[in-house]
């Protein structure tokens, strides 16, 4: 500690180490300001050698997970299963199985396997599993086998997104292989994983089980006025070319430490002062946390030129999955309307990433209304939380242990659920536990979460966009391409400053961080952290919140600068004629009802049995409920798969029996109703049926007026052999009183 002498006498004994380094004087029983001011200056000294020790970490842990190829940041031991590098069309992404912690149950091949599909939107993969309290964890717990979609740091030369989707394909044919005796596996995709689990629910609906999307933007345009400013970047850049140019630069190749960028600029103060603040406030317990989540965050990876001039015309700017436009080879194209499986979105208000209106939006864009996603068999489900943020959603624990956990636990019953659109509510019950109810929903309630998805500002962007990449293309592409080259390109990405910033905070790149480590071991042995009514400690709070505040401020006032500039260069090009768009025509009202699937399941509303009449019944009643809470589902669900004849019923059977009588229900509800003595003409069979219904709804009082009535409406049907109208002597019941609630 020579480096101190001249130092010493100014604040730094002569033992050598500063008075910050050392447990602090006990203070005179006064509660005097000055004594108040050492303690802090003490406190505040040690927080600064710990800060800057945790930096020095974060960056050497950077260098050591760039020098390793950016590995898998998840927290469970795995096994590779097919490595995608080797297929006929090689792709930079693997198939990986997740072995089971010490402690879990074990693993039973016959349950249904959890495929997750992480994000490759600039970071590695691994978010998914995290922490043991994540996606991963849960299923694991649960005795599942869960596999993991990995991908390696550089794309394979010529890679397409195409290739990414067939060797996905080829991923869950293992699985199938794997677990030829268990349901179809369950496939979660995280963020921009959500395209990708889409994408293979829609050309191969063979393969999968139910889909969960989790944070999955499937309708950039969607929005609110005021709210979500990331959606307007590309019109005000000019469309794709500026991704174009920077993979250009890359010598074709696109850095994600871009796409990152982006998301960092949503929040800046954030971004550039809270999460580092919150670790100078609470560095004696934040430090692991922050150096575990920057793993994850700083790792950046690669995309060829084609792969993210796909994802920014198709996805970003085209807006084109939900309308079926995208194609997907052989003169095909993938459209959602395919997808067969039943689909889980979870989305948060607070998520400036993927607001709600950018995670459902395509419900109301790819069907018509509620009654058509019934009629063509597809159960959509989505939840909604308050005010986690996006990345919250793949690695909160807390949201892991309630919102992935009852999720994973409805999934068990996903094919008990009639077709429909249903909204998850999770609350609490008398005794603590949680509550999960499925709530029928409306387009209008999807609608309500994406005001501006038909604005005619945002299908300007994609002719402007096409026009800007077609001169670029021409004129300035051959030019970049021409001088870039690899050292040139590896040169800018060591200076990217999300990388720079990293690096130069590392032992390796920086002398000046070797004498940080030796003071921050002397400063944990003597720490004193300063008393929790200290006024200065209140003071850098409140400065600390001021300051972000600001921060905020400017944010607010860019955003809105984007927004005004956005709306207002769009729509006077489209007033002009220079980029106006033809409003897509009008879905005739009775186009449904003239479908296939409905004409056939209707003109079979008299046929059937015990099987038919039982669930028939139960869909009436949840239909007249509005609802259904989830034990009922499992007691549904034990009934199909413990007694006759549903036992003997293969599981597709029993699905296409459900959907077959959810059309019925949906487009003829009082036929329904009325038909239902032909189907059991026996009165033994009829007491036997409404025993079997009446178990699973549970007892009147916990129905609702609406599912009552709807209830003794059955009840009267069978005992007058189909007279409508009466309660067992009671008051008719009109049926109105239980239809399902529009909004």
């Amino acid at each position: 500690m020579t480096f101190l002498a001249p130092f010493q006498g100014r604040g730094f004994p002569a033992g050598g180490a500063p008075i910050w380094s050392r447990a602090a004087a006990p203070a005179a029983p006064s509660d005097s300001l000055l004594a108040s001011a050492v303690e802090y200056a003490v406190d505040a000294g040690q927080r600064a050698v710990l800060f800057w020790d945790a930096m020095r970490q974060a960056g050497n842990a950077f260098v050591e997970h760039e020098e390793a190829g950016c590995p898998p940041v998840l927290f469970f031991k795995w096994d590779m299963v097919v490595d995608g590098r080797h297929l006929p069309r090689p792709v930079n992404y693997a198939l990986v199985r997740i072995r089971a912690p010490e402690g879990a149950p074990p693993v039973d091949p016959k349950l249904r396997p959890f495929v997750i599909i992480d994000p490759r939107a600039g970071h590695g993969s691994g978010i998914g599993g995290f922490k043991s309290d994540s996606q991963v964890g849960v299923a694991l717990r649960r005795g599942h086998p869960v596999y993991f979609v990995i991908f390696f740091r550089d794309p394979e030369p010529g890679q397409t997104i195409l290739d990414i989707t067939a060797a996905e394909g080829a991923f869950l044919r293992r699985v199938h292989e794997l677990h030829p005796e268990a349901p179809k596996p369950v496939v979660i995709g995280n963020c921009q994983g959500g395209w990708a689990v889409m994408m293979l629910g829609a050309a191969q609906p063979e393969l999968t089980g139910a889909l969960v999307l989790n944070g999955a933007p499937l309708s950039y345009w969607a929005g609110q006025r005021g709210r979500n400013p990331m959606r307007y970047f590309g019109g005000l850049a000019g469309g794709s070319w500026p991704a174009s140019l920077l993979a250009d630069l890359g010598n074709g190749k696109f850095d994600g430490a871009n796409l990152v960028l982006n998301f960092e600029a949503l929040s800046p103060g954030n971004t550039w002062f809270r999460r580092y603040y919150n670790l100078f406030e609470k560095v004696d317990t934040e430090t692991p946390r922050f150096l575990e989540f920057e793993r994850w965050w700083g790792g950046y990876f690669l995309m060829n030129r084609d792969e993210i001039h796909w994802i920014v015309e198709n996805l970003f700017i085209g807006d084109r999955f939900a309308r079926g436009e995208i194609h997907a080879g052989g003169g095909a194209t993938f459209n959602m309307r395919a997808v067969r499986s039943p689909v889980v979105v979870f989305a948060s208000a607070g998520d400036n990433i993927t607001p709600p209106g950018q995670a459902l939006r395509w419900i109301a864009d790819v069907y018509r209304d509620e009654q058509e996603i019934k009629a063509l068999g597809q159960t959509i489900v989505y939840l909604l939380h308050e005010d986690i943020g996006h990345l919250g959603i793949f690695v909160s624990g807390a949201v892991a242990l309630k919102e992935h956990t009852e999720i994973a636990e409805t999934l068990q019953l996903i094919d008990s659920v009639a077709p429909g659109l249903y909204e998850m509510v999770i609350t609490h019950d008398t005794g603590g536990k949680w509550q999960v109810e499925l709530q029928e929903r409306s387009m209008a309630h999807i609608r309500s979460h994406s005001e501006e998805a038909k604005n005619e500002a945002f299908p300007s962007v994609a002719r402007i966009s096409a026009l800007n990449q077609h001169l670029y293309d021409v004129f300035a592409a051959p030019l970049v391409r021409r001088m870039a080259n690899e050292k040139t390109a590896e040169l800018g990405r060591q200076l990217h400053p999300l990388r720079l910033r990293r690096t130069l905070l590392s032992d390796e790149a920086n002398p000046l961080m070797a004498p940080v480590a030796p003071l921050a071991e002397e400063v944990r042995r003597r720490r004193a952290p300063a008393s929790p009514g200290n006024p200065f400690v209140a003071w850098e709070r409140a400065w600390a919140d001021m300051f972000e505040r600001s921060i905020d401020a400017y944010r607010d006032m860019r955003d809105a600068w984007f927004e005004r500039s956005f709306h207002a260069t769009y729509e006077w090009l489209a007033t002009l004629g220079i980029a106006r768009v033809e409003a897509p025509a009008e879905v005739p009202a009775n186009l449904l009802a003239d479908a296939p699937e409905v004409r056939q399941a209707l003109a079979r509303m008299s046929e059937g049995g015990y099987a038919e009449a039982v669930v028939r019944m139960m869909i009436l009643l949840a239909q007249a409920r509005g609802g259904v809470r989830r034990d009922r589902l499992v007691r549904s669900s034990a009934m199909m798969r413990d007694t006759e004849p549903f036992a003997s019923m293969t599981p597709e059977a029993r699905q296409a029996l459900i959907r077959t009588q959810t059309v019925i229900c949906a487009m003829s509800p009082t036929e329904a109703l009325e038909t239902l003595p032909k189907l059991l003409p026996n009165a033994a069979d009829r007491r036997r049926a409404l025993a079997a219904v009446e178990g699973v709804a549970g007892p009147e009082g916990e129905l609702g007026e609406a599912a009552v009535a709807m209830l003794r409406r059955i009840r009267t049907t069978f005992g007058n052999g189909g007279a409508s109208g009466g309660n067992g002597g009671g008051q008719p019941v009109p049926f109105h009183a239980a239809a399902i609630p529009l909004d």
